[in-house]
């Protein structure tokens, strides 16, 4: 067993990420001397080539990371570690692991074939050699290396050892020039997420600057219940901090550098609890704070709904009479309803919402709709349009596609005696104020940034906001990132859909699947081809809607084909689309802009080329545009050659799941809670250390613990929401 040392010595490295065998100051990527500072363009007296500029050009760089208080840096964790705490003499290194070889300077040679380098001989204490290899160099560096070969210096060099022609080497290592006998570090190193500008050596110096100013001022005071840290065995915030900042190696390394690197360990689980606590307290602060705002109580007597539910040609299932009842006393009560409404594809969403609306205007007030695209604006437009038209409501059509005069009659109209407006962004542009706003009403939610659906809610006063979402949320994700709303479900599917049979077929087989969508033709329906890009693209060679529309033109001749994409003017994608449903097209060549709120019964087969890019979601959206209707439905997810592994995955679970639920809990494993919720969109505070499949006892606990905090210990809850947010709690969804 090498030696281990006593001391922490950290490896040298200059300020700016470079070590000292990296990139000496004044020199060039080519060992060239490089101007003097303040000779080049733009250069100031004293600054230094490619290091960023002390004080508050540092300190904004440090923002960036999110650092500005002593408790960020504190919380800014390793994302893996380093072990400098052992050296192996020059030979006698493993392979192929990150370790610090020393030896003393036998030879420095600067090469010139196959390309110029330099190459450093080691002769380790057992006489074996050991090379070091830099490809990228300074005079400097070289001289380095020829003083201590002079004065018989040990040199150490960190970095991963490989097998080279003339025995192990180190590629590009950190090295340091030590005397005899001086101790290696006593502790792990810490890798930190960091960004151009702020090297490693200089964040760990602030890390440590920071924590020991903390402690100074007495620590991190304890915010978890004694009870909860015995439940869960995790040890106080400073024992966490400390260790993971620099964690002692231990015996059986390679045990410990596991559970450090899968955040097994009590450490990290006392981090990740903390985190949870606070996204937790956040959310409920926030719901208590929703509460706390007065709405109008909707409460006039049901005539209009109860006329609805008498007109429509089905009954409402159980689950959608159950989630009605919900929303309904969301309604009537004196603050406003947050409420979030899942329901799987074709589940009977909108017709919620059409009665939620209708509770406003019976009891005085506009109801306001928006969807993301003007497609499914359109189409919820129409679908609101016959069922209350004769009901006396006019439905009002506001979107960005509307000429100026119509524009601005319809805006004038909200402001005044405007029922029901349903729109896109439109709703939400200036010029646009509603007289007496009672519910405003989302589709498809998480396509809208928290500050489109505040500026909903702003249009009108405090109304109350049903948001709808076909993307069905896991429950550990809801628990996590929906603490602050009313969760409504719809799971169970109307009556008469036909289920959906998915097939995956390769795209060599191609002909065989037009010979398939001729077939549904000719048997008199109609299909859809859907394509991931809409022009050809050098970077995705993939078969695009304009080409497969013009491809299929010429297979078959004697269908009639249309083609509908993003990039059409609306007025072109909405004629396109009323003749396909209209069945004046048998096929529909489009892009994703089908994904949500078309409804076509007559359509029963759809085409998905290239599935292996698209996501579970979006491939479960896509394959609820058919079987709306009576007959038997298909989609074909046609895949490229070769398949990813992740890809695979995808599509196995796409095909064999037809359950919305089961497929976003696969969804959720497959990309994680960030790529599967848009964090960038939910307006969340980010999780950095917990994993809400992982961590799923973690995040029961973190929500009966908030819970406990805000009735018991509000004074502690407010101090750790403090620590981990900051002045990030405004973060909050709305």
């Amino acid at each position: 067993m090498p030696p281990r040392a006593a001391k922490p010595t950290p490896l040298a490295a200059s300020s700016d990420g470079a070590t000292a065998a990296a990139r000496p100051p004044g020199r060039g990527p080519d060992g060239r001397k490089a101007p003097a500072a303040g000779k080049g363009a733009g250069a100031k007296k004293g600054a230094k080539p490619g290091k960023p500029a002390a004080g508050k050009g540092r300190d904004d760089l440090f923002a960036k990371l999110g650092l500005t208080r002593l408790e960020d840096f504190a919380l800014h964790l390793p994302i893996r570690y380093e072990d400098e705490t052992r050296a192996y003499p020059a030979g006698q290194a493993p392979l192929g692991a990150p370790v610090v070889v020393e030896g003393r300077v036998a030879d420095v040679n600067v090469q010139y074939r196959p390309r110029r380098q330099l190459v450093v001989k080691l002769i380790g204490s057992g006489g074996r050699e050991a090379w070091l290899r830099f490809l990228n160099f300074y005079g400097s560096q070289t001289q380095q290396f020829e003083t201590a070969r002079d004065n018989g210096r040990l040199v150490r060099a960190f970095g991963e050892v490989r097998p080279g022609f003339f025995g192990p080497e180190l590629v590009h290592p950190r090295i340091r020039v030590v005397d005899d006998g001086e101790a290696l570090p006593d502790r792990l190193t810490p890798v930190y997420p960091t960004t151009a500008g702020i090297s490693q050596p200089v964040l760990r110096k602030r890390i440590a600057v920071a924590l020991t100013a903390l402690r100074q001022a007495g620590g991190f005071a304890e915010t978890l219940p004694e009870a909860v840290r015995a439940d869960l065995g995790l040890p106080s915030l400073d024992e966490a901090l400390t260790l993971l900042h620099a964690p002692p190696p231990e015996d059986d390394f390679a045990a410990q550098l596991e559970e450090l690197s899968d955040r097994h360990h009590p450490a990290w689980r006392r981090v990740q609890f903390d985190e949870l606590l606070a996204q937790q307290l956040c959310l409920r602060r926030a719901h208590a704070a929703r509460r706390a705002k007065d709405s109008p109580a909707l409460t006039g007597a049901p005539t209009l709904t109860d006329a609805l539910l008498r007109r429509l040609p089905f009954a409402l299932t159980g689950a959608q009479r159950r989630v009605w009842d919900e929303i309904a006393a969301d309604l009537a009560q004196g603050h406003p309803m947050q409420r979030l409404l899942q329901g799987d594809v074709g589940s009977g969403k909108t017709v919620i919402g059409a009665l939620a609306a209708l509770r406003a205007i019976e009891s005085g007030y506009q109801a306001a709709f928006m969807a993301p695209t003007e497609i499914l604006a359109e189409q919820h437009y129409k679908k609101l349009r016959d069922w209350l038209d004769p009901l006396g409501i006019e439905v009002l059509w506001l979107t960005g596609s509307l000429k100026p005069k119509a524009k601005r009659e319809m805006q004038a109209r909200a402001g005044t005696d405007g029922q029901l407006v349903v729109g896109t962004h439109a709703l939400i542009q200036d010029g646009v104020e509603f007289a007496r706003l009672g519910v405003a009403i989302v589709d498809e939610q998480h396509r809208f940034g928290v500050a489109q659906r505040l500026a909903l809610k702003q249009k009108g006063g405090n109304p109350h906001q049903l948001m709808m979402s076909a993307t069905p949320i896991p429950r550990t994700l809801a628990m996590t990132y929906y603490a602050d709303l009313d969760v409504s479900v719809i799971d169970e599917l109307p009556p008469g859909r036909t289920p959906i049979r998915t097939k995956l077929i390769s795209d060599a087989r191609r002909d065989e699947v037009i010979a398939a969508v001729d077939g549904a033709c000719e048997g008199g329906r109609q299909a859809y081809w859907v394509c991931p890009l809409i022009e050809e693209s050098e970077a995705l060679q993939l078969q695009t809607a304009v080409d497969t529309f013009e491809h299929l033109k010429t297979d078959l001749p004697h269908r009639r084909i249309g083609l509908v994409h993003g990039r059409l003017k609306a007025d072109e994608k909405a004629a396109v689309m009323a003749a396909f449903a209209a069945h004046e097209l048998d096929v529909l060549v489009a892009t994703t802009v089908i994904e949500v709120g078309v409804d076509v019964p007559n359509a029963s087969l759809m085409v998905i080329e290239h599935a292996e890019r698209f996501g579970l979601s979006q491939l479960h959206q896509l394959r609820g545009r058919v079987g709306r209707g009576a007959a038997e439905s298909a989609c074909v997810l046609l895949f490229g050659h070769p398949l990813s592994e992740t890809a695979r995955a995808r599509l196995k679970v796409i095909f064999e799941n037809t359950d919305g639920f089961a497929i976003a809990r696969e969804d959720l494993h497959l990309r994680g809670p960030g790529e599967f919720i848009g964090h960038r969109q939910s307006g969340v505070p980010m999780l950095r250390y917990a994993d809400l499949e992982r961590d799923t006892d973690l995040v029961d606990a973190a929500r009966d613990t908030a819970a406990w905090l805000i009735a018991h210990a509000p004074t502690t809850a407010d101090a750790h929401l403090l620590r981990w947010l900051g002045g990030r709690a405004d973060l909050l969804k709305v």
